[in-house]
């Protein structure tokens, strides 16, 4: 299945880096909007969005007009960020074609739960990867290696799937620090080292595909 791709749209920068360093923790790719004008044109310009995060209160187009122009064309699954927690706006965001709303603040984890939940009702999700003899099933938080089931402790489940999701792509230590640790994590990357050397173990010779870029971080190559 091709990548899945996540619009999001907050005129707050520091909010977009927030909820889009999640999305690629999880193996989504992010497109960033800044306003609902840059929204509408990056959505009909890319013409593959799957999801579309939408912040209500933003300049030159709020969130219940980007949702209006969207809805013209297309059904899309949206989730509503708002700061208000009225009942009147989450009954406006369900008549427009609002499928979550979600008021600020939120956690993090609890937005990546209602886009995991969304993608699998739309059919979007992918569960499974497959490469190289290896299966990552993220619904049964799974992994088998020539279908032998190994036992991974959470944080080298995440790495695994992260290597896979982008195989082929030179990581370095920080941006697998930022995507998989991300804010539960305030170490060094000398972590990532320990868990690639006992991921690498549980692997077998399938613990070859993970290859050590001296200097810079990792790459994963079947």
């Amino acid at each position: 299945m091709d990548e899945i791709k996540i619009l999001v749209v907050d005129d707050e920068s520091r909010m977009r880096k927030l909820v889009c360093d999640f999305l690629q923790k999880r193996g989504y790719r992010t497109y960033e909007a800044e306003n609902g004008e840059q929204a509408v044109d990056l959505f009909f310009e890319k013409k593959d969005v799957n999801l579309i995060i939408l912040d209500v209160m933003m300049p030159k187009m709020d969130g219940w007009q980007t949702c209006r122009e969207i809805r013209q064309y297309s059904k899309v699954p949206i989730i509503m960020l708002t700061a208000k927690g009225e009942e009147k706006d989450e009954l406006l965001g369900f008549q427009l074609g609002v499928d979550e709303y979600i008021s600020k603040p939120f956690s993090p984890k609890i937005l990546m739960a209602r886009v995991d939940a969304i993608l699998r009702r739309s059919g979007t999700a992918e569960e499974k990867l497959e490469v190289g003899g290896i299966v990552v099933d993220k619904a049964a938080h799974q992994v088998t290696v020539d279908g032998v089931p190994i036992e991974l402790s959470v944080k080298e489940f995440e790495l695994l799937t992260y290597f896979i999701t982008n195989r082929g792509v030179a990581l370095s230590r920080e941006k697998i620090l930022n995507n998989v640790w991300n804010y539960d994590y305030f170490g060094d990357a000398r972590t990532i080292d320990t868990h690639v050397k006992k991921l690498r173990s549980k692997m077998g010779e399938k613990g070859a595909y993970i290859k050590t870029i001296w200097g810079m971080g990792y790459k994963f190559e079947v």
